[in-house]
């Protein structure tokens, strides 16, 4: 394969960008013509391989005088150009520091209503609405509101009857306040599980992490329910509480129950799917109830009991997620598909893949070293790294880059992205991951085998200036090895046509212009 073309970009002063242009064409070039045909294992990784700022400081950009604008990101229809300044040096010195880079709005500041409005319809509608949608969702969800509404006022009277039923005399006003307590204690936990389902399509896209997550909550909220028992004058805020943590369980479960019978439907047979599993469930939960209740009268320890069934929730909870089989790719089986890839030219099975999942890390975890959608102002620390690599992505509908100060890699997107770009753009920056990892491994083992002064340099490896070769040596990997990684995963039955990646919403809608 041909290098990259490498086209000309018009902000640069024409001596600013023959000097770009000749080392990205340099360094790219004598990585490119020793890259291997067709890469599939861990030896496409050559020696030596280093990380770091994206160009020497000598290729800094000269700025002009008047502010530039370096490219433009648009975040659910807002836009902020990025525009380079002059900065002086010292005062009393002719030197300059080089060009500063900063986030400029395009749009006058939100109005607070509308900022607020916005607000409100990130809980109550789903992401993309109305186009996400059909036209009926408006009609049925109104209706089912104004149900849910005359529901909850029923709710008060019946809650004070049943317990005026269970014993609580009705002529005192302790009928009241314990009914009030009551619905306070419901109260809080719709609050909680209004908050929870802001968090809309990680429901989909880390189904069984959030399932999970859903199931350890659940047990947590029925620790704090036991544990007014020990301190009964706190009966409300302890009951809240749990009462929170239960119904963010039971969004959980409602949320995700839907696509993990879909996954076992063949056909048109979801709802009769799921109308046995939902009895399957209470016919075990009332088999439970009654051998609890036979228990009960013995008197058991509450700490013992309250351990062993937790203990034996959550491991049949962990089980039943690991035994699920999705053939979609969300960021934890796409990880495992792509390390695979690299590291033995195989992508594994719909059931290895998923179990092989790591359903342990939540997805509002920040400790990912990959980051599909990211903002510009995380990725790139100077203009001269977007500037230098930026035409080794003139083809592409994203730009991958790694970020030394924070470890990360950080994929890009472009307006016109699409599902087939940002698949392309997370393998991309999977395979500049693997980079950076091979050669932190040959960084410590050197660390064991040389000098002091050796480590100090070693240390060092990860921020000189053969980053760029790297990156265009990621661009031939990439472009000749996707396509085989998409058509083997399709042979394993994973569904590439769309991907639950759970990308940002940052994208870049302009190159640079004058």
């Amino acid at each position: 394969m041909a290098p990259v073309p490498l086209k000309p970009s018009p902000g640069l002063a024409p001596e600013t960008r023959d000097i770009v242009r000749e080392a990205v064409r340099a360094s790219a070039a004598a990585t490119l013509a020793s890259s291997p045909a067709l890469p599939a294992r861990d030896d496409w990784i050559q020696a030596g391989i280093k990380f770091g700022t994206a160009i020497d400081p000598g290729l800094a950009l000269v700025a002009p005088a008047a502010p530039r604008v370096l490219c433009c990101e648009e975040i659910d229809g807002r836009r902020w150009s990025y525009v380079l300044d002059d900065v002086e040096g010292p005062p009393g010195t002719k030197a300059r520091k080089g060009p500063s880079l900063r986030a400029v709005p395009m749009q006058s500041p939100v109005d607070p209503l509308e900022e607020m409005m916005s607000f409100i319809r990130s809980y109550v509608v789903p992401d993309g609405f109305p186009d996400s949608v059909t036209p009926s969702y408006v009609p049925y969800m109104t209706w089912r509101a104004l149900k849910h509404f005359f529901g909850g006022a029923m709710g008060v009277f019946t809650t004070r009857t049943l317990l005026n039923s269970a014993g609580v005399s009705k002529n005192t006003a302790a009928s009241g306040a314990v009914a009030i307590n009551w619905i306070l204690k419901d109260g809080a936990g719709r609050v909680g599980k209004m908050l929870y389902s802001r968090q809309g399509k990680k429901f989909d896209y880390d189904l069984k992490q959030l399932r999970f997550a859903g199931d350890l909550l659940m047990e947590l909220g029925a620790g704090v329910e036991l544990a007014t028992a020990a301190v009964p004058q706190l009966f409300l805020p302890l009951a809240c509480a749990a009462n929170v943590l239960k119904n963010v369980a039971v969004v959980t479960s409602t949320s995700t129950r839907t696509p993990i019978y879909k996954a076992y439907a063949k056909g048109e047979n979801i709802g009769d799917v799921t109308a046995k599993g939902e009895c399957v469930a209470n016919i075990a939960d009332l088999l439970g109830t009654g051998l609890s209740i036979l228990i009960s009268k013995r008197n058991p320890s509450l700490v013992a009991s309250f351990t062993f069934l937790s203990c034996g929730y959550l491991f049949s909870s962990y089980q039943e997620v690991k035994s699920l089989v999705l053939n979609t790719l969300n960021t934890a089986r796409f990880t495992v598909a792509v390390d695979s890839f690299i590291k033995t030219g195989h992508v594994p099975s719909l059931k290895e893949g998923n179990v092989k999942e790591n359903i342990f890390n939540p997805p509002w975890s920040n400790h990912t070293p990959v980051v599909i959608g990211s903002r510009f102002s995380e990725a790139f620390q100077e203009p001269s790294s977007f500037l230098a690599m930026q035409p080794l992505f003139e083809e592409e509908r994203y730009m991958v880059t790694y970020n030394p100060s924070k470890g990360k890699i950080y994929a890009l997107l472009k307006d016109q992205a699409k599902s087939d770009d940002i698949l392309k753009a997370a393998f991309h920056a999977h395979v500049l991951l693997h980079f950076i990892r091979s050669s932190n491994s040959k960084l410590a083992l050197r660390r064991f085998s040389s000098s002091d002064q050796s480590r100090h340099e070693g240390t060092l490896l990860v921020s000189n200036d053969n980053f760029l070769s790297h990156i265009a040596e990621s661009c031939k990997i990439v472009s000749s090895s996707y396509t085989m990684f998409k058509n083997k995963a399709t042979k394993q039955g994973w569904i590439m046509s769309h991907s639950l990646l759970n990308p940002g919403r940052a994208r870049l809608v302009s190159t640079l212009h004058h």
